[in-house]
């Protein structure tokens, strides 16, 4: 245990530090969270970027008093190493452990919850104005990256707090990069006001902010005397920064995009640890590398995606057709309606998405694309439960969130084969608005790259024969679905494979439902909502009297775990899903 970091329980001790000593309390800072994430894994780049900048925050602010916002929390594992959670540090991502984003319930030093970006301004202005209302002399500081602050709602809340007259700093953390490489004009102009050392910035006084810097982001004193010096004034203030993503850690350096979330590696090297080849391959390359082949031929494709290139496997086609793949930056709702423009003149957009990212642009979807009736392909990827990120960025709404949308498909693929069958058949000839969601993580199948083949997404795929209980199930849960259904055996169970989630088969729920003594559905998505709550409404219309169950994620926020115990938790693994087959069937003898 290092010998400053050790005695380090709250903000008050670090006050209590020297100001030379705070250099080498960076060091071991530093050393703490690589220690740490190295064996537990975790968010590495972003928290290594900021570590001078949480302590002098820290040093110079009184928080809780003062409040300060981490955009995202990538960057928030110093902070809350610092904010007494030393001890605890390592459970951080971990069921029952901490998590790995900022979270009110957690600390009190937690003023926001955050893991979507571009809300702290938004947020860190309602307390500003809160504390003006109730004449409450604080600070209210947000620590904001400059691939975070180009998003529609950061300047919108700029725009608002620009005809305020609040005590507000807003910390720009300019890194030029998020978790891929920044993107867009924005970020040439950061790059210019750092060649150039401007002390002026038009970006900020725009906005009736005061601006600062910018400055190097690792000298402790030089952040120490700016804060102190901006702590004494009133009124709006923007400090400008410029830090390096994964300072400290030569590989993380020299690897942004890798190192943001490496996973395991060695400490005192860097070097990635070496990880079993499964043969296997993740959904999100079988989704590019498809697309890439198709759009290959098919000069009508395009691909969008917001700040997500890697992460969806998008890079290949980007790589291959810069022209007609685009990363937009994080601005999901411009993603949708860009895709809808697109639309409108012919072109066939496949916008993919991370299903909790999708919710930012929900106007759009239904106002942009599903009114106008426009053939835009939704490619939502973390569809479903996502593990130890935990409850910001659960892919379990979608299905419901979608469902209710006129004019929308809704398509849930079973494996990698089916995933890229099915981009296929959409791109022959898509007429309406489609939602194909597929799962975090690797596929079930190898040899997926087969020659490609229509599929007809009103066939309901009849997976196991049975005689008493019939299981619907749609998308990749089928796997364990049917492990379940082997585990008991017999011929009294029945399983299908509903590929389309909407429109559904009326008619073929209305016999299923007068063959079968009991239907059980299953789903990757809300109970509430989604796909079972459909079936029950179309037998209840039908005035049909057969026991439906629906089992699905339940109506509360799943948090941070493996996603095998996500699955655990809400009764969908397999030794679950055998336990409750076995049961039903043994209330139907």
């Amino acid at each position: 245990m290092s010998e400053i970091l050790s005695n380090i329980h709250s903000p008050k001790d670090l006050k209590g530090l020297a100001v030379n000593a705070l250099p080498d309390l960076a060091s071991e800072l530093r050393d703490f969270i690589i220690d740490i994430v190295s064996t537990k894994e975790g968010h590495l780049g972003a928290s290594l970027g900021v570590v001078e900048l949480t302590i002098a925050l820290h040093y110079v602010f009184d928080a809780p008093h003062d409040k300060i916002i981490w955009d995202v929390g990538h960057q928030a594992y110093g902070h809350k190493i610092l904010t007494g959670r030393q001890n605890v540090f390592s459970t951080n991502r971990q069921r029952e452990g901490i998590s790995g984003f900022p979270k009110r319930s957690e600390s009190e030093y937690d003023t926001f919850g955050v893991g979507h970006s571009s809300t702290s301004i938004s947020a860190l202005l309602g307390m500003a104005i809160a504390a003006q209302l109730q004449n409450v002399n604080r600070q209210h500081i947000a620590v904001i990256g400059d691939a975070s602050i180009v998003s529609g709602m950061a300047f919108e809340a700029l725009n608002h707090a620009g005809a305020t007259a609040v005590n507000m700093l807003i910390i720009l953390n300019d890194n030029a990069i998020g978790i891929d490489p920044s993107v867009g004009a924005l970020k040439e102009y950061f790059y210019k006001l750092n060649e150039t050392k401007s002390a002026n910035n038009i970006f900020a006084e725009a906005f009736n902010f005061t601006y600062h810097g910018p400055i190097d982001g690792h000298d402790i004193k030089a952040l120490l005397e700016k804060l102190t010096e901006i702590k004494a004034q009133k009124g709006l203030h923007f400090l400008h920064i410029k830090t390096t993503k994964g300072k400290g850690l030569k590989t993380a350096e020299e690897n942004q995009v890798v190192y943001h979330a490496p996973g395991k590696f060695d400490k005192k090297t860097g070097r990635l640890a070496a990880v079993k080849e499964s043969g296997y391959t993740k959904y999100q390359d079988v989704f590019g590398l498809s697309l890439l082949e198709l759009a290959e031929k098919n000069e009508k494709i395009i691909g969008i995606t917001p700040a997500m290139p890697t992460g969806s496997s998008l890079k290949y086609m980007i790589e291959a057709l810069p022209d007609r793949a685009f990363d937009v930056g994080i601005a999901e709702q411009h993603a949708v309606t860009l895709s809808a423009g697109l639309a409108t003149e012919g072109f066939l957009p496949f916008c993919v998405i991370y299903s909790t990212f999708l919710q930012r642009a929900y106007d759009q979807i239904i106002h942009d694309v599903a009114l106008q009736n426009l053939p835009v392909v939704f490619c939502i990827d973390r569809a479903g439960l996502v593990g130890a990120d935990g409850a910001t960025h659960q892919g379990v709404f979608d299905i419901a969130y979608l469902n209710l949308i006129p004019n929308m498909q809704i398509l849930a693929p079973k494996d990698a084969y089916e995933l890229r069958n099915t981009l296929y058949t959409l791109q022959l000839n898509a007429k309406n608005p489609v939602a194909v969601r597929y799962p975090r993580g690797e596929s079930n199948i190898t040899g997926w790259r087969k020659p490609f083949q229509k599929l007809d997404f009103n066939q309901i795929e009849s997976v196991f024969q049975g005689e008493k209980i019939a299981v619907c199930c749609t998308g990749t849960l089928l796997e364990q679905v049917s492990e379940a259904v082997r585990n008991i055996g017999g011929n009294e169970i029945a399983a299908y494979h509903f590929i389309q989630i909407k429109p559904l088969d009326n008619n073929r729920l209305v016999d299923l439902s007068q063959k079968y003594q009991a239907l059980i559905t299953v789903e990757e998505g809300s109970v509430i909502g989604g796909f079972g709550s459909r079936v029950c409404q179309i037998l209840a219309e039908n005035s049909l009297g057969i026991p439906v169950y629906n089992l699905g994620v339940p109506d509360e926020f799943i948090e941070h775990a493996s996603t095998n115990e996500q699955l655990q938790m809400c009764g969908l693994d397999t030794e679950s899903l055998t336990t409750y087959f076995q049961h039903i069937l043994n209330t139907l003898k």
